[in-house]
């Protein structure tokens, strides 16, 4: 009977680990927005004008955490000030670490501790009430990076594959190397120029018409998306392994 129970149980949590991972995806559906357009214009005109994409900004973090700095920590290795990759050079850093989490449909601000149903809602909260907390200066919009980072990797942008541009390549490519040049002074030590090379292998070989090339070779930390992804299907099979001694246990009863 327990085992029964045990069942209905992990049939509950399975549910509501993909009901969490529809709730992700459907953050993550987003409409294209080439280099040039990763800045926005917020038509309110009593609050202070924002001209960078949030939700690029935070995938070219993501990309950043996840694709460099477990390296760049290997490395023991600082990050000069003029570079652009540096955390506190995202002007959204603050909010996004002032973001709670407590359960699929909860999120909290942790500046008024304000209560929201999803993500959106609190991002548009942020941009509402506490827009004046963002540093907006030169420099600091990570969207910006965006061609040079693969964002549109990040965010797991769907679309049928289009001809590849040569010309949008090479300015990504420029772009990205033009980081790794800022970010990793080859003549600042060892452990700068071997990050200087393992960022281009890394982010900036991508950057071709060739189809062989793909970004990210080197690994990175387990990515969230797919742990999350993972724990329905655990939970699944627990779930299967319970039915199935419950079967077990009963024929052995008979």
């Amino acid at each position: 009977m327990c085992a029964v129970h045990l069942a209905s149980f992990l049939l509950v949590a399975l549910l509501s680990a993909s009901s969490h991972l529809l709730v992700a995806g459907s953050h993550q559906d987003q409409e294209f927005h080439g280099a040039a357009g990763s800045r926005i214009h917020l038509q309110n005109p009593h609050k202070h004008v924002v001209h960078c994409s949030r939700e690029r900004s935070r995938a070219a973090w993501e990309a950043i955490d996840e694709y460099l700095m477990p390296f760049v920590e290997k490395e023991k290795y600082e990050l000069p000030s003029k570079c652009r990759l540096r955390p506190d050079n995202d002007m959204f850093r603050e909010q996004e670490q002032h973001k709670i989490h407590f359960d699929i449909n909860e999120w909290r601000c942790g500046f008024c501790k304000k209560a929201f149903r999803a993500e959106k809602f609190l991002d548009q909260h942020f941009e509402n009430r506490h827009n004046n907390l963002l540093d907006n200066s030169e420099g600091r919009c990570l969207a910006d990076l965006c061609g040079a980072l693969h964002c549109d990797l990040m965010m797991e942008f769907k679309k049928p594959k289009s001809k590849c541009s040569a010309a949008a390549a090479v300015r990504n490519r420029h772009l990205c190397e033009s980081l790794a040049d800022s970010c990793f002074p080859i003549n600042q030590g060892l452990a700068a120029s071997h990050l200087h090379e393992f960022f281009l292998r890394q982010f900036c070989d991508a950057h071709t018409c060739d189809r062989g090339a793909k970004p990210f070779p080197k690994g990175g930390r387990v990515s969230k998306f797919l742990h999350r992804s993972c724990v329905p299907y655990a939970l699944m099979l627990m779930l299967f392994q319970v039915i199935t001694n419950e079967a077990t246990s009963d024929r052995c009863n008979l």
